[in-house]
This record gives structure tokens, sequence and C-alpha cells, in this order.
């Protein structure tokens, strides 16, 4: 029966631990120079509608390190983007590739895509969550601390997909998840259904969110597909911002993670970016990591 990485939801502790243990191997591997070909022969196709960096090019170079090939698909180039429907692009490209990987906006989407596929299936990001990248975020922790578990995690910001998978994967992981954000920019309601009787906070001040945090994150204020509610975003978010106030109510030796791109001024100071730079760029090298893992985990 084959797998797919849908939404974190989908996944238990035990299954979360093992693609971080494969994600360290695979990254000590790498370093060392011990090639991990454990894809050989194998092709993902890569179907954004939403545009990217870090994810075409992390998925890219982690096919091309485990032996395989990656095929880039773009909704403007293909007939993705011309109304065919994801369960006909799901059977065809079943019988092409080895697996897929897709960037949209409707988690919906990427269900039916799941449903009709006979080959894997990896979110790249929806407007519903961000699986990816808060594996590599909770990755990153573990490499810094030593663990996961009773370590809290603060969020200030939009209650979007990131605040969803990492109320859900730190959660999962045994951390505490603690969110600040505006009364009308909540987590999903799937999400805060899960998290019922969970170590969750959810407050409206920043600096409250942040007491006693081992990690504190943020993500912009306005994602792809919002620009149009950007200078409403501004107003909104007006205060919801790392700064060095805020990090004073942390732990001292907290770690300051964000998902990129990061518009300093706004989310998050220039000065506590540049403090935390190491941190934050170690976590974007981490999705190639995290995402090589979870290749190997469905596809091999």
């Amino acid at each position: 029966m084959k797998k797919d990485l849908l939404k974190l939801l989908d996944l238990d502790r035990k299954e979360i631990y093992d693609l971080l243990r494969l994600g360290d191997q695979l990254k000590y591997e790498q370093h060392n120079g011990i090639k991990h070909h454990h894809l050989e022969g194998k092709t993902l196709g890569m179907i954004f509608t939403k545009s990217s960096t870090r994810t075409r090019v992390s998925f890219e170079t982690g096919m091309y390190q485990l032996g395989g090939m990656a095929i880039f698909l773009s909704a403007t180039a293909s007939q993705v983007g011309r109304g065919e429907p994801p369960e006909d692009t799901a059977r065809v490209l079943s019988r092409y590739l080895d697996g897929i990987m897709i960037r949209t906006f409707e988690q919906e989407e990427v269900e039916t895509l799941a449903k009709y596929a006979s080959i894997p299936v990896i979110n790249g990001l929806t407007d519903f969550c961000h699986p990816c990248q808060v594996l590599a975020d909770l990755m990153t922790i573990r490499e810094s601390k030593g663990v996961l578990d009773g370590l809290k995690l603060c969020y200030i910001g939009d209650g979007n997909n990131m605040a969803n998978s990492l109320i859900v994967g730190g959660l999962k992981a045994g951390m505490k998840v603690s969110i600040a954000c505006p009364e009308n920019y909540m987590p999903d309601q799937r999400v805060l259904d899960f998290a019922k009787g969970m170590d969750l906070e959810i407050v409206r001040d920043p600096r409250e969110a942040a007491k006693g945090a081992d990690a504190v994150y943020t993500d912009v204020w306005a994602s792809m597909g919002q620009e149009d509610e950007k200078l409403q975003r501004m107003k909104d978010f007006e205060g919801y911002q790392i700064n060095s106030a805020v990090m004073a109510e942390a732990n001292k030796d907290a770690m300051v993670l964000h998902c990129l791109p990061a518009h300093r001024g706004e989310e998050i100071t220039a000065d506590v970016f540049e403090a935390h730079a190491d941190d934050i760029f170690e976590e974007a090298e981490n999705r190639l990591h995290i995402q090589k893992a979870i290749m190997v985990s469905l596809m091999k």
C-alpha cells in the first residue's frame, strides 16, 4: 500500500521521529561525502501552481543526490494550469513517475491528487499546511537542543499554514506550543479541534506567548495570494513582531526561526534576524535533508 505525506495530522509521533532520524543520517552522510543513491533510476514530478525558491531547489537537488531526477511542471506550462482535473493528472503521471510533489493553494487538490494517484504524493505547501517545512523546523530545534520533548515553541503572527503545521507537529513531537495572533487570524478549526486538551496556548500578546520559550518563530504577514490584503494586514499585525522586547521574555538561549522569505522591519527586526541568522539558514538547509528523508521513506 502506497504512502503519502499530505499533512502532519496524518502522521503519528513515531513516524515523525523516524523521519527526523533519517534526515539526520542523510545530512551526516552528505556532509561527509557518503553517497546515498536510495532512489537511483526514480523520477519525481514537481507540480507548482505557487512560485517557489526553497521548495523547488531543495526537492530537485535532493532527488539528484539520491540518484534520481526531478521534473518541474509549472501551472503555466502544463495542462495542470489549463483546467485538467487533478484526478486525471494523477492517473496520467502515475504511469510515468515514481512520486509527485505538489505546491499549490487548496488542500483539497492535494488530497484528490493522492486519492487517484498510484504513486506517493508529497504536499510541498498548501494554504492549509506546510508539513515539509515544519519537519525541517523540528529537525533544526532537535539538532540544537538535543530533544524536543518538553520544550516550548512560540509562534507569533498569522494563524496560517505555518501556524497550523507548527501546532500539530510541535504537539505530536511532545512540545508545548504557544501562539500569539490577532483575533481574526486564528489557526484552522480542524487544528484547534485536534489540539483540544493538549499543551496549546493561544494569546493576543506576543510577549506573553514568548515567556519561557525555547524557540520563537514567525512568518510573513501577507503570504502569496494575499497581496491585495497587504495594507489591511500591516495594520492588523502591528506589534506582532519578533524584536528585542519579545526575545527578552524567552529563555536566554532561545532560537529564532523563520520559514523565509523574511521581511525585516515587519514580522522580525533586522537585528534579531541577523543575531539568529545561523539557526535560520540551518533551518533552510534542513529542508533539503528532511525532504530527502520523506522521499526515501515514501518512494524507495
